[in-house]
């Protein structure tokens, strides 16, 4: 039971009229018992609410800075008006900040046998399965003085996929794709491995494409023509351990990572090729293998929605058995991973050969920005010890960068906006010259 203002109010009335009208302990005990009387009448009165049935219906994913909604039917199954505040409580970080309280309140009113339908409009500020806490309904009685209150759990999981921000590069990438594997009207080839068709001979073309053969038969010269490699395997490996947890700006060192990663799983497989994910720190995080170019992306995302990192230093020869186990044959692995010197030369560097022996990696870091920034402030004595600090980073990152490209890897160390696209033109590359 909770009781309203408005009895609160009727009660300062009542003393009024005990101060003005009957100043006496027989005034004070009628308001009192007037008051009383009122109250459990009105509380009588309110509909049950244990009683109440509570469905749930609506959107059960979105994507992170997206909106979803929610519906929650109430049924009113007494004989008695339902007229009811209804709280359908989620995490905070469901709603906009300072949005919660306008959001999940409701003011209903449902005859009796009747329902009615309450929609939330969820805004998740954060990634991953958003679980509905409770329905918390006070029940008020015609009087307004009292109100019956009980809670409800009704479950519902709304899983917030990641925003995937780079799909803006998808359409430019998917047209050098075009470009690559000859289905646009641009005098451009793929220089891949796998003949494609024959055509006359032009100025510039290369000597070496000349098909001899062909150019006899047909008396004219003929030169081949070549498209990348069809249904090569890719492997996309997401380091979970301490260093993903960096947050770059307003998001963490993963979640670019995941972005860059959705990106090139997309466009490698509308190139034909097999791509399989896996998320890893000491343990497997996240899986994804097997899945046809049509169940790519919402796999990878799904996966990724739930996955956060966690603060382990990670277990670099464990994740390297795990991906020789994945990779029977010679695959594109690309790990996104930090360029801190001490992780890279003491767990990752050891390993590399192994991978690299019969692969092709790259791997693929997230630079802060701000370390930019800093190294460019030169107005103040603070800001030159700045940057100092940010050159003596800087220079760190590109000694530990060197000392993987000296492996034969190729390594990518760009700005959270810019590392999707490089990898994806990385990837193109690869495809271009055959070393996929």
């Amino acid at each position: 039971m909770t009781l309203t203002g408005r009895t609160a109010l009727v009660s300062a009335l009542g003393a009024l009229f005990v101060g003005f009208v009957l100043p006496s302990w027989l005034g004070i005990a009628i308001v009192q018992l007037a008051l009383l009387i009122a109250i459990l009448c009105d509380l009588a009165l309110a509909a049950p609410v244990r009683t109440l049935r509570f469905t749930r219906t609506g959107e059960t994913t979105v994507r992170l800075t997206g909106e979803a909604h929610t519906h929650l039917t109430l049924t009113n199954l007494s004989r008695r008006p339902l007229r009811a505040h209804v709280r359908d409580a989620w995490p905070p970080s469901s709603f906009h900040p300072g949005a919660e309280i306008a959001a999940s309140r409701h003011h209903v009113r449902i005859p009796a046998a009747e329902r009615r339908r309450l929609t939330t409009t969820l805004n998740p500020t954060r990634r991953g399965d958003h679980h509905a806490v409770r329905v918390t309904v006070r029940s008020y009685g015609p009087l307004g003085l009292a109100a019956r209150q009980g809670s409800h759990h009704v479950p519902w999981t709304l899983r917030v996929l990641p925003p995937f921000t780079s799909r803006k590069h998808l359409p430019a990438k998917l047209a050098r794709l075009r470009e690559l594997d000859g289905r646009t009207s641009l005098l451009t080839r793929g220089e891949g491995t796998e003949f494609d068709s024959l055509r006359d001979y032009t100025p510039g073309d290369d000597t070496r494409s000349i098909d001899w053969r062909a150019s006899a038969r047909r008396q004219d010269l003929a030169v081949r023509t070549w498209r990348p490699e069809r249904d090569r395997r890719v492997l996309l490996v997401l380091e979970t351990g301490r260093t993903s947890a960096t947050r770059i700006g307003d998001i963490p060192r993963l979640d670019a990572s995941m972005d860059a990663a959705l990106l090139l799983g997309t466009l490698a497989a509308r190139a034909g090729d097999h791509v399989d994910l896996l998320a890893y720190d000491r343990r497997i995080r996240a899986s994804v293998q097997g899945r046809t170019a049509r169940d790519l992306l919402p796999a990878l995302t799904d996966a990724l929605a739930p996955l956060e990192a966690e603060l382990v230093e990670a277990d670099a020869r464990g994740l390297a058995a795990e991906i020789h186990r994945r990779t029977s044959r010679r695959s594109l692995i690309v790990l996104f991973t930090g360029l801190d010197a001490a992780p890279v030369e003491e767990a990752l560097l050891p390993v590399l050969p192994s991978l690299t022996r019969r692969n092709e990696v790259i791997v693929a870091a997230v630079a802060d920005p701000r370390i930019e920034e800093m190294a460019a402030g030169r107005h103040s004595p603070q800001a030159v010890y700045a940057a100092a600090a940010a050159e003596q980073a800087i220079a760190a990152r590109r000694h530990t960068a060197d000392r993987l490209r000296r492996q034969g890897i190729t390594v990518l160390d760009a700005t959270p906006n810019h590392l999707a696209p490089d990898l994806a033109d990385a990837y193109l590359t690869l495809k271009a010259t055959g070393r996929l």
